[in-house]
């Protein structure tokens, strides 16, 4: 393959509902498709997209007097990637796409791509190349280049025509705090995206999706108990409209409180000094059933499985291609 030839993307859409089943594709740590698995698989799936809609309705709540106005609905954006032009492709990415629908005018809005985050590369990254990097060593250390070829081609896809032909704006990613970190409340507040707070410290996710050419700021939004962090490009606050940044929101924020209550439902809320604590015992469970530990053992599974079918086999290709890479 010569640098002229262009990786090329495929993009699939699911719905992400109580009926969605996960392809063989996903990865299964991924938040949403760990909720769709299982007896409970089902209920599980309700259960959440009523929080989502309860959530969104609580934050969208001018004009909106019972509370019920709005509902969102969820797609899963899966991102296969062909190196070689062949028709073989590899599950690069995978997204979730926000869309709101307001019964009152019975209009459809888009929301925001982005969202939840899962790339079995970056699986590969910090589950396996990380892990044997520091495997035997006396202090931790990054390796190398750590996180520039998951970096470069997140920027290819976000770049690319395949992207800009299916979504209007760039994502917006929105994970958990840090609990190892100290975020310090700021003065600064955002009607929907609530205070801002500043950490004490850079941590290596925030360097990794620097790399992925995202910048990060944390807020805590109204009603909500601990801070998100937002990934994204351009100016967050006003490249987006409130019911987008809500979007998100709702739905990400509903994902912590099952995966990390001890955060995210806790009873007491972040104060302007604030330390998350995954040991904190004063929180809440939701009715939602879900194997923590099973999801930490699956990501070195998957770290193995694009070592296998991805980095080792277009090793050469990637390595060439990285190392001419710019926009």
């Amino acid at each position: 393959m010569t640098m002229n030839n262009d990786f090329t993307f495929t993009i699939k859409r699911i719905c992400l509902d109580e009926n969605y089943h996960p392809s063989d594709n996903t990865r299964i740590t991924t938040n949403f498709a760990n909720l769709a698995r299982g007896e409970s698989r089902q209920q599980n799936l309700r259960n959440a997209l009523k929080m989502i809609d309860n959530s969104f309705n609580s934050r969208a709540h001018w004009d909106n007097p019972n509370g019920d106005r709005y509902s969102v609905e969820l797609e899963i954006i899966s991102v296969d990637i062909d190196i070689e032009g062949s028709g073989q492709t590899f599950p690069s990415i995978e997204v979730l796409k926000t869309n709101i629908v307001d019964h009152k005018t019975n209009e459809r809005i888009e929301g925001i791509v982005g969202n939840n985050f899962s790339s079995y590369v970056r699986d590969y990254d910090f589950s396996v190349l990380l892990l044997n990097h520091n495997k035997d060593q006396s202090a931790f250390s990054i390796p190398d280049n750590f996180g520039e070829l998951h970096g470069k081609l997140f920027k290819y896809f976000v770049n690319s025509s395949a992207y800009k032909e299916n979504f209007s704006k760039p994502p917006v990613i929105c994970l958990s705090v840090s609990d190892n970190k100290t975020y310090h409340r700021a003065e600064n507040q955002h009607p929907v995206l609530g205070f801002e707070y500043q950490p004490n410290d850079s941590s290596l996710t925030e360097q990794y999706f620097r790399k992925m050419g995202l910048q990060v700021r944390y807020f805590m939004p109204p009603n909500s108990v601990a801070p998100l962090a937002f990934y994204f490009f351009g100016d967050l606050l006003n490249d987006y409209t409130n019911l987008e940044l809500i979007s998100t929101i709702s739905t990400m924020e509903t994902f912590q409180k099952i995966y990390r209550p001890e955060i995210y439902n806790a009873n007491a809320v972040a104060g302007k000094c604030y330390k998350p604590n995954l040991k904190n015992s004063d929180h809440s469970l939701t009715q939602i059933v879900y194997d923590r530990e099973e999801r930490s053992k699956l990501a070195i599974k998957q770290g193995k499985f694009a070592e296998e079918h991805f980095i080792k086999p277009y090793q050469n290709i990637l390595e060439q291609w990285s190392a001419n890479f710019s926009l």
